[in-house]
């Protein structure tokens, strides 16, 4: 029995192959096999740290309506300005001008379509289309660069002078405030009303005060009424006085 043991146990050992020195090889070989059938997971899986290059979205512009071949504004109107050459015109246009030259030209435009007159600079409808012109441009920033909070804050302040100025337009020349809006695209929202969160403190506050203003009204009321018979005797005399006096019978 203990030889049949040891036979068994030699078996075993032979049919049990221990890892060797090409142990780590083979191992790595199907690690590199495995790697290569699934590379694009693996690949995934190492680049998640790896700045992502994102193609950058053509966004619409408010500028796109602008022709190429319009001259920049301190080139319009200069009178020699058909005799030059077509490469200096090129140079002049809005093809080769910056951000900031094709926002001057749409701010005009903008103008045009709202001023009372061609000398008006700074009435409010003109104010409105500069505001307006400034808003577009910090909108689109913040379409390309979302985190720009310094600019996010100047677009806020534009949005709320021109709501005051809208405001204002509404309240005292409707058709103009009407008429504004329209040309600019300025879709006008009323503001909302006011409303204060409700408490136990501020409910029995209320109660209060209502009741003490009407225990005073109850005590103001016969003076009141002693003072409109006086102001209505006074009427009837003074009528009467005005009749007796065209000589009318009373």
């Amino acid at each position: 029995m203990l030889l049949l043991g040891l036979r068994g146990a030699l078996g075993w050992a032979r049919s049990c192959r221990l890892p060797g020195p090409g142990w780590s090889r083979g191992v790595s070989g199907a690690l590199r096999l495995q790697e290569t059938k699934y590379s694009p997971l693996v690949q995934t899986a190492r680049g998640y740290a790896r700045p992502v290059k994102k193609r950058k979205q053509v966004l619409p512009s408010h500028l796109d309506d602008l022709p190429p071949t319009m001259l920049k504004k301190d080139y319009a109107n200069v009178p020699i300005i058909d005799k030059v050459d077509d490469v200096v015109k090129r140079l002049l246009s809005l093809e080769m001008a910056s951000q900031r030259e094709k926002v001057k030209i749409k701010t005009q435009q903008l103008i045009e379509k709202v001023r009372r007159s061609p000398s008006d600079n700074g009435s409010f409808e003109v104010q409105t289309a500069i505001l307006t012109a400034k808003i577009q441009t910090h909108q689109e920033h913040l379409q390309m660069h979302p985190k720009d909070k310094s600019n996010r804050r100047r677009m806020l302040m534009a949005i709320d002078r021109r709501k005051k100025l809208l405001k204002y337009l509404r309240r005292t020349r409707c058709e103009t405030f009407e008429h504004t809006c329209k040309q600019l695209g300025i879709q006008y929202t009323l503001p909302p009303p006011y409303c204060r969160r409700m408490t136990r403190r501020w409910a029995a506050k209320k109660a209060f005060c209502l009741k003490v203003f009407n225990e005073v009204q109850k005590l103001k009321a016969p003076e009141r009424l002693k003072q409109r018979r006086e102001w209505q005797a006074k009427a009837r005399a003074a009528k009467e006085q005005t009749l007796q006096s065209e000589g009318t019978p009373v």
